[in-house]
């Protein structure tokens, strides 16, 4: 008897286990589901303000502002991969990114590699000379002399298309801040730059710069997925977007850098 009652109480301790066993196994499952979420990789280019810059360790702009409401208004993850803006397709294009929201102008040539969100700004490229450059006023000025650009722009590519045309030599540079200093430092007699970028520089920081002319483009920004890989990606930005038009977001982020 005392033999049958010790498998009896054995039999019980091993249901007992086997149940609570069950249990911690549905909640570990519970909680690997949840850690499964998927998060998208977003690349920008952090030396572009008012759109991308960092501040203290913290990512912050208009693009940063704009994708992080798009998401949680979405309902889905994401994390910023900080990059030189020329690498951010290619990034795109290995699988490294899912998106790219980077001040990037809707062209034919990246439509051919990417698709793009509706437009969320528009911007243009503007002529842009030392503070005391009396010469140059437009692009008929610039035979002769050498303009700075910055590599995989649209001003990059402006610059090449008409540099026959117009005679220029052309540096290019990684990022923003180097081409302004080269002009201010008189090693560039001129640099191409999106409206936006180079009024908010100007104004922040007292370059001694001034834009010139009529703006020389009409490029509009979109946020950008890996051409006909992520079609519901898309579609979730695009309604974010227009979510945030709608319920006014989308003004108070603009109006939070872009005194208009």
């Amino acid at each position: 008897m005392k033999k049958f009652g010790f498998i009896t109480m054995l039999l019980a301790l091993m249901l007992f286990m086997a149940a609570c066993g069950s249990d911690e196994d549905t909640s570990s499952g519970d909680g690997e589901s949840g850690s499964e979420e998927e998060v998208y990789q977003v690349g920008i280019d952090t030396t572009y303000p008012p759109f991308e810059y960092e501040v203290d360790g913290e990512y912050t702009g208009i693009d940063i502002d704009l994708i992080n409401a798009i998401a949680e208004d979405q309902g889905f993850e994401i994390e910023f991969n900080p990059m030189d803006f020329g690498g951010i397709i290619p990034a795109l294009q290995a699988g490294q990114l899912d998106i790219a929201i980077a001040g990037m102008s809707i062209t034919d040539e990246r439509k051919e590699v990417v698709d793009f969100s509706d437009p969320y700004f528009d911007a243009g490229l503007s002529l842009v000379v030392s503070s005391d450059n009396e010469e140059i006023t437009s692009l008929e000025d610039l035979e002769g002399k050498t303009i700075a650009v910055k590599s995989g722009t649209t001003g990059a590519q402006f610059a090449r298309d008409n540099q026959e045309e117009y005679g220029y030599e052309i540096a290019q540079f990684e990022d923003s801040p180097a081409m302004f200093q080269e002009v201010s430092n008189g090693n560039a007699d001129a640099l191409m730059e999106d409206y936006p970028v180079i009024a908010y520089a100007i104004a922040e920081s007292e370059l001694e710069l001034k834009t010139v002319g009529d703006r020389l483009t009409g490029d509009q920004y979109g946020i950008a997925v890996l051409k006909g890989e992520n079609a519901e990606l898309l579609e979730k930005i695009n309604a974010g977007l227009q979510s945030l038009r709608d319920s006014g977001e989308y003004d108070e982020i603009l109006n939070k850098y872009i005194a208009e």
